[in-house]
C-alpha cells in the first residue's frame, strides 16, 4: 500500500506532565515531532527561573507515516492517537504551520478551548504576516486565535486592528 509511505500530522495524547518525555522518546525513534512550548517564569522561595512549558498540555504532534504513527503509540509516555470517524485524524499542515509561526516570535500567548465565533482573518502586516485565524474582538481589543480543530484548542495573540484583513474562503 502506497499510503503507508505518505506522512501526515497527527495529535498524540500523552500521559500527564509527560510532554517532554514523549518528545524525547519520539526523537529516539526518529519520528518528527512538534511540541509547542513557551517560556514561563517559576518562582521558588530563593530564586526565579525561566522554564519551557508546553502550550497545549497533554498533546504532542507528529509528522509521520502510518508505520511511524504505530511505532509512536508503543512508547511509554504516549496514551493514544486522536481518531475521527474511526480513522487516525490527520491535522491539516497549514494549522501546524500557523501555530509554529505564531510561537516563533515569543509573543505572550494564551491557550483557550476551541473558539468558533468570529470571522476568518489573515494577518497582513507585522511578524505574523500571512497567518490565518479566527478574529475575536471586545471593544478596541482584537485577538487572533490559531486553532488546531482536532484537539479543540486555540492559541491567542493580541493584534492591532489595522494588522488584519478578512480572509477569502
Amino acid at each position: 500500500m502506497g499510503i503507508n509511505n505518505s506522512r501526515s500530522w497527527f495529535a498524540l495524547v500523552v500521559k500527564s506532565q509527560s510532554e517532554f518525555k514523549a518528545e524525547e522518546e519520539l526523537n529516539n525513534l526518529g519520528v518528527q515531532s512538534y511540541l509547542p512550548v513557551t517560556i514561563a517564569i517559576r518562582k521558588w522561595s530563593d530564586r526565579k527561573k525561566e522554564i519551557s512549558v508546553p502550550i497545549i498540555k497533554g498533546y504532542i504532534f507528529i509528522y509521520a507515516s502510518e508505520k511511524e504513527r504505530l511505532y509512536s503509540l508503543e512508547q511509554k509516555s504516549i496514551v493514544k492517537c486522536l481518531f475521527d470517524g474511526g480513522r487516525p485524524a490527520a491535522i491539516p499542515e497549514w494549522q501546524i504551520e500557523n501555530l509554529k509561526k505564531i510561537l516563533e516570535y515569543k509573543s505572550e500567548v494564551i491557550v483557550e478551548n476551541y473558539l468558533v465565533a468570529g470571522d476568518s482573518v489573515k494577518i497582513i502586516e507585522g511578524p505574523f504576516e500571512g497567518v490565518v485565524g479566527i478574529l475575536q474582538s471586545s471593544g478596541k481589543e482584537r485577538t487572533l486565535s490559531v486553532s488546531i480543530d482536532l484537539i479543540h484548542r486555540s492559541v491567542v495573540v493580541h493584534l492591532s486592528s489595522e494588522s488584519v484583513a478578512k480572509a477569502l474562503d
